[in-house]
């Protein structure tokens, strides 16, 4: 087996000085507000019918939930209220969800017994 090599002496301290530099750049906040971004998408994802799982959903709400409390005094208060209406939302199509989910299947023919 040959032995890997770096394509070129000094690559390897030049990537780590390169995301050290970008680290000292980035805000937790940011971070944080992006993740809270990819988990509504994620969340609206689980809640539409093909694709559509409940358990995950519901993770996707508590987590944001949870989070937006803690960012709160990081973000500009509009960005506040549209994630708050937005879990609101997803509450509402959860719960809309879990209600289809929970009816039985309408036995096949006209109704009449």
């Amino acid at each position: 087996m040959a032995e890997e090599q770096s394509p070129e002496p000094g690559a390897d301290e030049e990537l780590v000085r390169k995301v050290e530099e970008q680290l000292r750049d980035l805000n937790v906040s940011d971070v944080l507000l992006q993740t809270l971004y990819t988990i509504s998408s994620l969340g609206w994802h689980k809640l539409s019918s093909p694709d559509r799982d409940l358990k995950e959903a519901k993770l996707a709400i508590e987590a944001l939930k949870a989070l937006l409390p803690v960012l709160a005094d990081t973000m500009p208060a509009e960005v506040k209220r549209d994630l708050e209406q937005m879990v609101a939302n997803m509450q509402l199509a959860y719960a809309s969800a879990a209600g289809e989910a929970a009816k039985p299947e309408a036995p096949e023919g006209d109704g009449d017994s």
